[in-house]
Parts: structure tokens; C-alpha cells; sequence
């Protein structure tokens, strides 16, 4: 009984400086990021015609940390991924350390992709088609606050989906998930998909459409990765057998 209490107190003891680890990496990387926030805005509305509108003189430092924020976010991915990978290490096997290890570019990697596609791809569509409803029967006007909030709204989430594939690889490498379940689920995960595709997205039918596809392609393209992943696993399993 005291041995087993040792050894929680020593995990827990592990948690917490991998914990403080992380968050003070964050909080580097988000002075960092703020010291560049200047350039990360004019790169964000360079293709805006005219200056965002301002309602209030606290906006503006809103604003600046929301950006520097994100910016801190996606820098302390992959280290939290590799804090995480460290704190499970010794309950891995040395196949599983390697392969799980290999995750953690991946993952920042998907994020990445994800963000690119949302900004890139999914926000000038739908900036342009709201903005396309007003025609000439209303004078518009982008406040820096809406601005940014609709166009995190249409970003962010899709950097945290994007990373779909990748988690499920690695449950179906450690054993926890295998490929019937999630077809056996699809269902239900689809879904999962297109209320998450409703919340995220402005209320209009064409942003649904814009999300809801990708999202489902995403979860069939992580159906057959988690098949190759288990093949794979599998035919180790039986030529080390």
C-alpha cells in the first residue's frame, strides 16, 4: 500500500513539472509572439480594403493578445505533445516509444494544415459571400473585434479537427482503438460532425457545406489510416510471433 502510494506521488509529482514545463514554454512563446504581434496583423488584413474600425481604446490590446495567443497556441503544441509523450514513456514498449514519439511533428503539422485551410480556403469564401448579401442595401463596416473573432471562429477550430487522423493512428497503434469501431460509429460521428460544422461556422447554409465535406473527409481518410495502422501492428505482431 505504501509502495503503491510512492509511486502516485511520484507520477503526480511528474505531472505537475511537465505541467509548469508547459506553461512556461507558453508563456515564452506568447511574449515572443506579442513582440511580433504588428507584423501578424498587417499579414492578417493585407488584402482588406481600409482599416479595421475600433470601438473602444482597450480593443486594440484585446485584439493583440487574442492574435499573440493563437500564435503561443500553435508554437506549444508540439512541446506539450513531446511532455505528454515523455510522461507515458515508461508504460510504452521501445517499438511504441519510437512510433508514438514520431507523432509529435505530425500533430503540429495537421494543426498547421488545418489553420492554412480555414484561413486560406474556407474564410475568404464565406467573407465574401456575407459580405456579397449586403449589396447596396447596407453600408458595411468591419470592427477589429468582429473581424477577428469571426475569422478565429472559422480557423482555430479546424487546426484542433485537422489533428483527427493523427490521434486516431495513435490509439489504433497503442491498441486502444481499432478500425470496426469507427466504422461501426460512423454514424454517430457524423453526426458529431455536423453539429460541431454548425457551431463553428457563421449561420448560413453555404458555411455549413464548406465544413461539413472536409470534416467527413477527414474521418473517412482517418477510418483507413487506422486500417493501415492495424494491418501493420498485426503483421509485426505476428512476425516477431
Amino acid at each position: 500500500m505504501q509502495k503503491t502510494d510512492t509511486q502516485f506521488t511520484e507520477h503526480l509529482g511528474e505531472l505537475r513539472k511537465r505541467l509548469i514545463a508547459t506553461i512556461l514554454f507558453f508563456l515564452l512563446a506568447f511574449i515572443t509572439s506579442f513582440l511580433f504581434v504588428t507584423d501578424i496583423y498587417q499579414f492578417l488584413v493585407r488584402d482588406l480594403d481600409g482599416q479595421l474600425a475600433l470601438l473602444g481604446p482597450g480593443d486594440i490590446l484585446s485584439i493583440y493578445m487574442l492574435l499573440a495567443g493563437v500564435c503561443a497556441i500553435a508554437l506549444s503544441i508540439p512541446f506539450a505533445a513531446y511532455h505528454i509523450w515523455k510522461f507515458v514513456k515508461p508504460a510504452l514498449t521501445t517499438d511504441e516509444q519510437k512510433l508514438t514519439l514520431g507523432f509529435i511533428p505530425g500533430l503540429f503539422f495537421l494543426f498547421l494544415v488545418g489553420i492554412a485551410f480555414g484561413y486560406f480556403v474556407l474564410f475568404p469564401i464565406v467573407l465574401t459571400f456575407l459580405t456579397s448579401l449586403a449589396g447596396e442595401e447596407f453600408q458595411m463596416f468591419f470592427t477589429a473585434q468582429k473581424y477577428f473573432t469571426f475569422l478565429l471562429h472559422l480557423t482555430l477550430p479546424f487546426g484542433i479537427l485537422f489533428e483527427m487522423p493523427a490521434v486516431i493512428m495513435f490509439l489504433t497503434k497503442l491498441g486502444i482503438l481499432h478500425p470496426d469501431q469507427l466504422i461501426k460509429g460512423r454514424k454517430v460521428a457524423y453526426f458529431l460532425l455536423v453539429i460541431t460544422s454548425v457551431l463553428i461556422t457563421p449561420p448560413d447554409f453555404i458555411s455549413d457545406i464548406l465544413v461539413i465535406f472536409p470534416l467527413l473527409l477527414l474521418y473517412e481518410a482517418s477510418i483507413t489510416l487506422s486500417k493501415l495502422m492495424a494491418r501493420k501492428s498485426s503483421l509485426h505482431t505476428t512476425l516477431s510471433n
